[in-house]
């Protein structure tokens, strides 16, 4: 039997009167691979903190039984002690940690965590900011660990490559699913499907009973017009004969009775909700906005330098109209740089004299006028007040969300506020740099679908291999300084 390596015991943890996390009982035993998923805010990088000891739970017992280490998605690398050997096949550049970019400082975290040996892992989002050759080797190391790992992750092909079992957040409860995320997926798709079945025996079954007490109800005021046509010698004749027969289901009152019955037992059935649908998203765009160029973004012999170094040296490239054409690169290949050049239409950049780019960038949004989230996005969209509630929805805004002051939302709130602006404002070209970056899980599948239903050209940059094979018609890989067009 397994060594139970952490055990975690009537946990209550809440954060300004909203329950964040509500455990029964929840234990990680020696060999568990697990995948914690969840939205934005749901409590995956709560809980990872609350098994590593950095926040105590308000009521209930944490057991430790093991050595854990910790991965910190957000964490600067500190002063560590990682290996040389691990540095190098890593690639960290012997510099400062200040002089070190986003996925420079990732593989640095890992270089340290992966130096020395723990009994369990728990790592939170590290392959944020990492290229494909990183992640690769995250893959690598992870498969051939020897203990327990914990998994918080965004990255689906990651999920599936290393876990087991996954942990689902939601409401501050936590269910466990066997298998991978495509399991997983495949067992939530199931679930909706009985839930639907469940559904519509429910409705039919209570439409069914709702039009017999109907009929019933019917039948009684038929009863009670042909009494009261009745003269009163033939009334009393046919109560008299009535009560002779005790023919009671002919009786106003006998009638009422019974749909009543019946209506009490339709109202006593088990609720059974419809699942959520996935509204199909379109954005249509206006006859003012829409492009004819064939190509409306083209590089000609275009040579491009950071420093001393050179990037790209004579590459040329047209990207149809309407694609969505995705750039894949190692760290450092220029891909951001690329992207820049294109929004500041640099030398041998041409773009269509009608281009109205929109373009999302790896940093931090802030907004500095007071107003609701729900009237940021009507002042900027020429959408409906309804499709902009759809698209906001989609993207985790609901309820009295729509109503929070923008400038008071998160970090996270923030990035899927300004992809919901680029996606209903007034754009035919979208830029997008790593846009699946500290999204959830559920906040890339929208975004899978808002790029499916989007009419403009769009050029993106992204490291997830499941969402560039979902939503690319082309996709290029910056090698040897040049761009090769590999789909």
């Amino acid at each position: 039997m397994e060594k139970v390596c952490i055990e975690l015991m009537n946990i209550e943890l809440s954060y300004l009167d909203q329950m964040i996390l509500d455990i029964p009982r929840l234990a990680v035993h020696q060999f568990d691979r697990i995948g914690i998923v969840g939205k934005n805010g749901a409590g995956k990088s709560t809980l990872l903190k609350l098994m590593a000891g950095q926040i105590q739970p308000e009521k209930g017992q944490v057991h430790r039984q093991a050595d854990f280490a910790s991965f910190e998605q957000m964490a600067v690398p500190a002063e560590m002690e990682a290996d040389d050997e691990m540095l190098s096949k890593l690639s960290v550049p012997p510099t400062d940690v200040e002089q070190l970019s986003g996925g420079e400082q990732t593989r640095l975290k890992l270089a340290g965590l992966l130096s020395s040996y723990h009994e369990g892992l728990l790592i939170d989002e590290p392959t944020t900011h990492l290229d494909e050759a990183g992640t690769r080797f995250f893959i690598e190391e992870m498969k051939y660990y020897y203990g327990a790992l914990l998994l918080v992750s965004h990255d689906r092909f990651v999920l599936d490559a290393l876990v087991t079992k996954i942990w689902e957040i939601e409401d501050g409860h936590i269910t466990e699913y066997t298998g991978n995320y495509s399991d997983y997926v495949s067992q939530k798709e199931l679930q909706r499907e009985q839930q639907l079945e469940q559904h519509e025996k429910y409705m039919k079954e209570k439409n069914r009973l709702t039009k017999a007490a109907d009929e019933k109800m019917k039948k009684a005021e038929k009863i009670a017009q042909a009494n009261g046509q009745m003269s009163k010698r033939e009334a009393k004749a046919k109560a008299n004969k009535m009560f002779m027969t005790k023919s009671k289901d002919t009786s106003q009152k006998a009638v009422q009775r019974a749909a009543k019955s019946i209506e009490k037992r339709a109202g006593q059935l088990e609720t059974v909700e419809a699942p959520a649908q996935e509204q199909s998203l379109h954005f249509h765009q206006p006859p003012s906005l829409q492009l004819h160029n064939k190509y409306p973004i083209m590089a000609d012999r275009l040579t491009l330098m950071a420093g001393d170094k050179i990037l790209f040296r004579d590459v040329s490239f047209q990207l149809p109209l309407g694609s969505t054409n995705a750039i894949t690169g190692s760290n450092g290949s220029g891909k951001t740089t690329l992207l820049r050049h294109i929004l500041q239409q640099g030398e041998g950049i041409t773009l269509s004299p009608k281009a109205l780019i929109g373009s999302y960038e790896q940093m931090g949004y802030q907004f500095d006028k007071d107003e609701s989230v729900l009237a940021y996005m009507k002042e900027r969209s020429d959408y409906d007040e309804s499709k902009i509630r759809s698209v906001l929805h989609a993207m985790g805004f609901t309820g009295n969300d729509l109503r929070k002051n923008i400038r008071h939302v998160s970090g996270g709130e923030a990035i899927r506020l300004v992809l919901c602006r680029l996606f209903l404002g007034r754009y035919n070209v979208l830029v997008l740099d790593e846009p699946t970056n500290f999204l959830d899980v559920f906040c890339i599948e929208a975004l899978e679908r808002f790029l499916k239903g989007y009419e403009g050209t769009v050029i993106l940059v992204s490291h997830d291999r499941v969402f560039i094979e979902r939503v690319a018609d082309h996709v290029y890989s910056i090698e040897n300084q040049q761009l090769r067009l590999i789909k």
